[in-house]
Formats: structure tokens, C-alpha cells, sequence
């Protein structure tokens, strides 16, 4: 393999093109025709251009064609295999050899490079502080002084340029190893490599200011979960870490989801949403006052008293849901219209539309809570199934969980899959930029609200399942659920999020309230916890976005 060493790619082995270009030859008609093939079916389906009668014809010849290539392609097969196999074995042979050659070479030249910085250092500083010693005013020296830093400053620079050349070269040496191994497999990727691909672009990119950045704000809270963990013991609290305090923070955390889900959008328009916790009282008032057992007590604008026992279960839970959703969609529309239309920032338009909302609540209800719902659908939605029991202890898993692992779906398919996620990500980037390149910033506006409208009102009807429901319910849901959010990485300059984040931040914010209450923290106290926390989330934030204006 001596002769390996001196190839400047592996692209460059004769012996290695010979298998390239063979299998390249044989699959040209066959199976890569039948791919090629049912492209070019699918392209002529969706060809507005093309009459009904000639997409049939195009469409039955290219069929004729696919059982053509198909056969050609069965015919290939077993030296399509062979090939295959004998030029998998022999790429890696080689790649092992050049890429441990190329690994040593480029870390001969990272050496050279410090080792030339270090005597560059000591160079610039001893000239720089020569200049400041003969320095004669004060102008001077701080000249001299300032073109000592620059010229530090530049030295770092230039071997940080070439140390990453080195770095990249080896990264690309093993690329060009995968890239050639999926073209042996007709790009089929396979898990080892990819693995091993990812952590060498994470190693080779890693840089622990960067990683610090990035996720000490986590490995605080980290920290912080682990002390929580062994002083509960020593305190005489009990064993936090076991299956029934996890359930737990995991059903507080389940209608909480939906909130973050919902302000989520608005915060990546670099926005925010204050009527959180009113539509959250609202929905869960409606909820509460249809599924109440019997003649509720609650008067709503003098007008009752109210009693849906007469309809069946199934339309008052239809009801209860649509009404939820209903009345959170327009009142989110509604400050919406201002957002979208008038530019007025979110923080204006839902801060009026909590104290609407929370004006009507109160002056309509007088405050009085609507009482509990039927026992029967409350188990049936928001009970527990019983797993079993485990070291004498039972085992419940609470059912409000299956639902916000559902709208996690939803919200990242509509974040990551659809074309409104993608305008989403461009309107709270720039929106002039999207406007420009049309994208109607109004309807995407608009569009955020009202999603939020729905998930809120979702949150909202399962609240009414946890709790006895009241115009002060959900009081103080609009700080848990915008700091869940950027604790989880959504950032208030827009643009930047993803929705694994913000549901990450919820069940930590849910877990912190819970750790704290199981050690027997004082509730006051819990609220400086969570002052800090967001603190120190912005300033991470902020930090980031200056990082990157920086370079």
C-alpha cells in the first residue's frame, strides 16, 4: 500500500475507478433507468403544460420502458453484487491507509503552524514592547500599544486559518471515503459510516468556548437536577429520581406543552404572547362549565344557570373542545390583526387582549369557580392507566401525556415539513427580506396567531381535567410558558427555534418548579429560580447573536 500514500485523492486510484465506472455502466440501464424512469412519471403527473391524452401516452411508454429497465436490471444483479462487494472491500483498504497518511500529514503541519505562532508571539511582543518602551508621549505609546493587540490579533488569526485548512483536509479525506463507498452501494448510506462521519466533523468543529456557549445554561440545570437529587434523601424529602415523580412532572408538563407550543410561533416572529394564562382560564371556564355534572352554580352574564346533562358525552366533549378553540382562535386573531395590519408589537396587542379577556372572565363569572366536570370523562382523559406495581409501589402512567406528545408532532411537522413553517422561519429572520422575495408577511402573521389560538385552546380544554376551573386559572402561564421556550433555545431576535427545543424547556421548567417544591422550597423563593434562569437564558441568547455578528 506504499503507493497509496502518494495519491493526492482517492479519486485519483486507478484500480477504484475501475470499479466506479463498471458498475456505473451496468446500473445506467438498469436500475438507475427504473429510477430515472418513475422521476420522469411523476414529473409528467404534475405537468400542468401536458394534455390529459399525451401525460397517458408518456405515462404507458415509460412504463414499457421500467419493465425494460427492469429486466436489464435482473439480468445485472449478481455482478451488480459482486462488483459491489470487491470494490467496498478494496475502498476501504486503501481509504484506511490515505486517510491515516493524510491524518498524519495535516497534524505534522498543525504542529508547525504552533509552534511557528508561539515564536511569532514572542517576536511581536518583544518589537511591541520595544516601540511602547521608546515610546516619548503618551499618544505614542498608546499607538504603540493598540498596534501590539492588532498585530497579536492577527497572528492568532492567520494560524487559526491554517489550523482549520488542516483540520478540513482531514475532515475531507474521510468525506470523499463515505462519499465513495455510497456510490458503490448506488447511494445507499450506511449507519457506521454516517456515525463515524458526524463525530469527526464534531470533533474536528468543536471548540469548548463554543460548546459552553451553546449548552452551559444546560449543564447548570444539570448541576443544578443532580443536587437536587441527593439532597432530597438527606433532607428526609424521599427519593426524587423514581417513576411516579417523573409521571408526575410529566403530566404538569402535558397541557403546559401546549401553551409553549402556541408561543413558541410568536416568539420566532420575534414576538411574545401575554394572553396566555387568560385564554387559558377562558377555555378551561367553557370546558368546566359543559361538562359540569348537573346545574352549575356559575351564572355567565346573568344568563343561566347552565346544564348540559341533557346532550350526550360525546357532543359535550365535541362542544366544550370547539368552543375552547374557538374563542382562543379569535381573540388571537384578534390581536393578531393588529400585529400583522398595524405592525403594533405582540407585547401591545395580546397585553390588551389579556385584560379583555380577563375583564370579561371575572365581570361575567364573578370570579366563582365553575366546579368539578363528570368523574367519568375526567378519568377517561385526563385519569391514569395502572401499569402494575413496582417494589411495593403502584405504577400509574397519566393519559394527558399521549395528547402534547401529539401536538409535539404536529407543531414540528407544521415547523419542519410545510411551507408555512419554512415562511415562518423567513418572516422572523427578516421580514422585509420575506416581503421582498413574497412572502405575504400578513397571512404568516396572521397564520402564527391563529395556531397559537389553537393550541391554546386545546391546552385549555385538558386544563379543566387537572383542576377545578376558574377565571383565575392558569395565572401566570404566560411567563412558564415564554421561558420554557428560550430555556429551550427559541430565540427573541426571531428566526432561530426549533419545536424539540421548546418542549425540552417546558418539562425543564416543569421539573425545576417540582424539584424545588419537593425539597420544600418556598413558592416566593421558586419565582427567583426562574428569574435567574431566564436571565441567563437571554444573556446566552444575546450572547450567541453577537458571536455571530462578529465573525
Amino acid at each position: 500500500m506504499a503507493e497509496n500514500k502518494k495519491l493526492e485523492s482517492l479519486y485519483d486510484d486507478e484500480k477504484l475507478q475501475g470499479y466506479l465506472n463498471n458498475l456505473r455502466e451496468i446500473r445506467e440501464l438498469g436500475v438507475n433507468k427504473v429510477i430515472d424512469l418513475h422521476q420522469a412519471i411523476t414529473a409528467t403527473k404534475r405537468n400542468p403544460m401536458i394534455e390529459t391524452s399525451e401525460k397517458e401516452r408518456l405515462i404507458a411508454d415509460y412504463k414499457e420502458q421500467i419493465k425494460t429497465a427492469q429486466e436489464i436490471a435482473r439480468k445485472n444483479a449478481t455482478e451488480d453484487k459482486r462488483l459491489t462487494k470487491e470494490g467496498l472491500a478494496y475502498a476501504n483498504q486503501i481509504s484506511k491507509d490515505y486517510i491515516a497518511n493524510v491524518d498524519k500529514i495535516e497534524n505534522e503541519k498543525i504542529a508547525n503552524f504552533k509552534a511557528e505562532y508561539a515564536k511569532k508571539v514572542e517576536e511581536i511582543k518583544a518589537t511591541g514592547q520595544e516601540r511602547i518602551n521608546k515610546a516619548t508621549t503618551p499618544a505614542d505609546k498608546q499607538t504603540a500599544q493598540y498596534e501590539l493587540k492588532s498585530a497579536l490579533f492577527d497572528a492568532k488569526n492567520q494560524t487559526q486559518t491554517l489550523i482549520e485548512r488542516c483540520k478540513d483536509a482531514k475532515k475531507q479525506a474521510f468525506t470523499d471515503h463515505v462519499q465513495i463507498n455510497r456510490t458503490l452501494r448506488n447511494e445507499k448510506s450506511n449507519f457506521v459510516e454516517d456515525f463515524q462521519l458526524g463525530c469527526k466533523n464534531y470533533v474536528n468543529n468543536f471548540k469548548f468556548s463554543k460548546f459552553l456557549l451553546d449548552n452551559g445554561l444546560y449543564l447548570a440545570i444539570l448541576v443544578f437536577f443532580i443536587v437536587c437529587i441527593i439532597i432530597a434523601p438527606l433532607i428526609n424529602a424521599g427519593n426524587l429520581l423514581t417513576l411516579p415523580n417523573i409521571f408526575t412532572i410529566l403530566e404538569q408538563s402535558s397541557t403546559r406543552m401546549f401553551y409553549a407550543l402556541g408561543v413558541a410561533g410568536l416568539i420566532l416572529l420575534a414576538g411574545t404572547d401575554l394572553s396566555v394564562g387568560r385564554m387559558v382560564a377562558m377555555g378551561s371556564v367553557i370546558t368546566g362549565l359543559i361538562l359540569h355534572p348537573g346545574t352549575n352554580i356559575v351564572k355567565f352574564f346573568n344568563m343561566g344557570p347552565w346544564n348540559f346533562t341533557a346532550m350526550p358525552m360525546g357532543a359535550r366533549l365535541a362542544l366544550a373542545l370547539f368552543l375552547s378553540v374557538f374563542f382562543c382562535t379569535f381573540f388571537c386573531a384578534f390581536a393578531g390583526v393588529f400585529t400583522a395590519k398595524l405592525k403594533m408589537h405582540p407585547f401591545i396587542s395580546t397585553l390588551a387582549s389579556q385584560l379583555i379577556i380577563y375583564g370579561l372572565l371575572f365581570f361575567g363569572t364573578t370570579g366563582t369557580p365553575v366546579g368539578s366536570i363528570d368523574s367519568g370523562v375526567k378519568d377517561m382523559i385526563g385519569g391514569r392507566w395502572v401499569l402494575g406495581v413496582i417494589n411495593g409501589e403502584l405504577i400509574t402512567f397519566p393519559k394527558l401525556i399521549i395528547p402534547a406528545i401529539i401536538a409535539i408532532i404536529v407543531a414540528w411537522f407544521i415547523w419542519n415539513k410545510t411551507i408555512f413553517g419554512k415562511n415562518m422561519y423567513a418572516v422572523g429572520g427578516n421580514a422585509e427580506a420575506a416581503s421582498v422575495s413574497g412572502i405575504s408577511v400578513f397571512w404568516v402573521t396572521m397564520g402564527v396567531f391563529i395556531m397559537a389560538g389553537i393550541f391554546y385552546g386545546c391546552g385549555a380544554f385538558l386544563e379543566a381535567f387537572r383542576a377545578n376551573a376558574s377565571a383565575g386559572t392558569g395565572q401566570g402561564y404566560e411567563m412558564d410558558a415564554i421561558a420554557a421556550c428560550v430555556v429551550g433555545g427559541i430565540s427573541f431576535n426571531g428566526g432561530i427555534g426549533k419545536i424539540g427545543g421548546a418542549a425540552i424547556g417546558v418539562i425543564i421548567f416543569t421539573s425545576l418548579t417540582y424539584c424545588l417544591t419537593f425539597l420544600h422550597i418556598d413558592t416566593n423563593l421558586q419565582f427567583v429560580f426562574k428569574g435567574l434562569i431566564i436571565i441567563a437564558a437571554v444573556a446566552l441568547d444575546r450572547r450567541k447573536i453577537l458571536e455571530t455578528k462578529v465573525r
